[in-house]
C-alpha cells in the first residue's frame, strides 16, 4: 500500500530528550517508562518503550529521541502512554532508536 504525501504530513514525528527512565514491571513484555521533553510547544510526554535489551536505564537519560507525538493516548494497564517512540525492529524483536546524529532542539519537527 502507497502512502500519499498528504498522509506522511499527518505523522507528526518529533526530536525529544529523555528525562527520565523507570522499570515497568506490569508490562506483559519487557519495557520502561519514558518521560520525554518535545520542547516547549508540545511539552513533557510519557511513553512505554519495549527497548530493555538493548539499552540501560542509565544510557537512555538525556538521550535523544525521535517519536510520534500525534497518536491518541493508549491506556497500558494503569500507564497512560502519550507518544511512540521510533526504532528499527531487529528480527529477535529488540529496537534499536532512532535519534539525530548532533544535538539538536527539542521540539523540532522529522520531515
Amino acid at each position: 500500500m502507497e502512502l500519499t504525501w498528504s498522509d506522511f504530513e499527518k505523522v507528526e514525528m518529533r526530536v525529544g530528550t529523555i528525562l527520565e527512565v523507570n522499570d515497568f514491571p506490569e508490562a506483559r513484555k519487557p519495557a520502561y517508562q519514558l518521560t520525554i521533553d518535545f520542547g516547549n510547544v508540545i511539552g513533557i510526554r510519557k511513553t512505554s518503550a519495549q527497548i530493555t535489551k538493548r539499552y540501560e536505564k542509565e544510557d537512555l537519560v538525556n538521550r535523544q529521541i525521535v517519536a510520534v507525538v500525534n497518536f491518541p493516548k493508549k491506556q497500558i494497564g494503569k500507564f497512560m502512554s502519550e507518544c511512540l517512540v521510533l526504532g528499527a525492529v531487529g528480527e529477535e524483536g529488540d529496537v534499536i532508536l532512532l535519534s539525530p546524529d548532533f544535538k539538536i532542539e527539542n521540539g523540532l519537527r522529522i520531515g
